[in-house]
């Protein structure tokens, strides 16, 4: 037999579960159920209520039938966690729509201080592959299609035998879809270093957060950020499709990361990073000097200016440049889209009317002709594409624990740093918060990232001050 048929997982834990709500940040479990399969026939299982700690809404109640009562006595997760690591050893986490089990149980696993990972398999998407054309893939209505009975359905136990009979019906069909479906624990071995480290993978999370690559002297090859660190290292290490990809994996040895608890922190943090270290393999985000800045301003008439210089300490700029070029060809195409004044917009010199204004283009603002209130209106938004609507704030992002809150922080419109703070110790004072701050320089990549992500986002949480 051959390695890698040694190394093949040979057990499935095919598991269901019953929770509080469908959120794994505020809702817990109720009730487990693991059914441990050879791929012939059940080998083991377990089954149990779950105390969650907290009240069940009636709505659950409904659907599942647990009841507060119930659970009341239940053991808590705390006390069965150790007999789910246990019985799931070695196995295949299956499951009817396995993301949410699987994250259910992560973030439980996590709540306690342990990294709980397996490898996953969806019976959802199998039954799409192995048994295509059926109206419905829920697991109410597929196995009622296939004849399968289900005993208390909404309970783990009930549900996960019924997956258990589901699965059997896809070996059967599957015809080798279900091991292409599995995970192949080798192949992202293919063109990597012989002394590329195992170990610093293993610890990779599946949290947000930057990760580094490093080579056999501890260099920086390419730094990366993710909102699931471990799910994005592995697709660095399967990549073969690209020469670049494959000297990169060729030259890595090591993995260090570093856990941000939000996607905002680790945006920034990656762009300061790759900024800070220019890591051959990066080609995004290295500039690190933007030396020519856009300013704003007024004319005695009071027409809204643009002007294009280098840094100004006292003055705040709406964007920056590595080079004037640059610059000027970002405000000629802003002077066509808004029908700027080239005049007043600083690329045209001229004691009367500029030139566009020769060609119909310009409005005369250049010479008093165009009504004040008119121009600007125009003006203020191109000014509004590089503004935060308020000048002073700090962002308030998920930490990287349950305990911790994330503090991103923006001041005189000016991105400031982040930091993290405990949730006991947080207080809606600014001047207290932005003791949890670390400064980050402010340039051009982490102002569009911050503007990119508020405006991207429906909902924020913010302290204004």
């Amino acid at each position: 037999m051959s390695t890698e048929e040694e190394n093949f997982p040979k057990k499935y834990a095919i598991i269901d579960i019953e929770t509080t709500g469908g959120n794994t940040k505020g809702e817990k479990i109720t009730e487990i159920a693991i059914f441990i399969h050879n791929g012939t026939e059940i080998i083991d299982e377990y089954s149990s209520l779950i105390n969650p700690e907290k009240k069940i809404p009636y709505n659950i109640t409904r659907l599942t039938g647990i009841t507060n009562e119930m659970v009341m006595d239940a053991p808590k997760f705390y006390e069965v966690a150790k007999k789910i690591v246990e019985i799931t050893t070695g196995c295949i986490f299956v499951a009817h729509n396995v993301g949410f089990d699987y994250q259910f149980v992560r973030s439980e696993f996590k709540s306690l201080g342990f990294e709980y990972k397996r490898d996953t398999l969806c019976t959802v998407k199998l039954s799409r592959a192995i048994l295509p054309g059926f109206p419905s893939y829920s697991l109410g209505k597929l196995t009622q299609q296939l004849g399968i009975n289900i005993t208390d359905r909404h309970r783990a136990f009930g549900d996960a035998r019924a997956t258990v009979s589901l699965f059997e019906i896809l070996l059967r069909r599957g015809e080798g879809k279900i091991q292409q479906s599995l995970p192949d624990i080798h192949a992202y071995k293919n063109h990597l270093h012989p002394q590329f480290d195992r170990n610093s993978l293993d610890q990779v999370p599946e949290e947000p957060g930057v990760y580094y690559f490093r080579d056999e002297g501890g260099h920086l090859l390419y730094i990366g950020k993710s909102i699931n660190l471990h799910k994005r290292v592995l697709s660095h290490l399967y990549n073969t499709k690209t020469k670049r990809a494959i000297d990169l994996k060729s030259k890595l040895v090591s993995i260090d990361f570093e856990r941000t608890g939000n996607e905002l922190c680790a945006l920034l943090l990656e762009s300061n990073e790759i900024k800070k270290f220019k890591p051959p393999y990066n080609r995004a985000l290295r500039r690190s000097k933007f030396n020519y800045q856009l300013y704003a301003g007024y004319n005695l008439q009071g027409y809204i200016t643009f002007s294009i210089n280098k840094t100004d300490p006292n003055a705040t700029p709406l964007f920056q440049f590595s080079n004037r070029h640059a610059a000027q060809e970002f405000l000629f195409k802003a002077i066509e889209k808004y029908q700027l004044c080239q005049k007043l917009s600083g690329v045209y010199k001229s004691k009367a009317e500029c030139f566009n204004y020769t060609l119909r283009q310009c409005f005369g603002a250049c010479i008093g002709e165009e009504a004040v209130e008119s121009y600007n209106e125009r003006a203020t938004k191109l000014i509004e594409r590089f503004q935060y609507d308020h000048p002073n704030f700090i962002i308030i992002e998920d930490g990287r624990n349950e305990q911790e809150w994330a503090l991103i922080s923006v001041e005189n419109g000016l991105y400031h740093g982040f930091g993290y703070i405990e949730k006991e110790c947080y207080k809606n004072d600014p001047a207290y918060l932005l003791d949890f701050i670390k400064t980050y320089p402010n340039n051009r990549d982490a102002h569009t990232i911050l503007l990119g992500y508020i405006r991207r986002k429906k909902k924020i949480r913010s302290l204004k001050y």
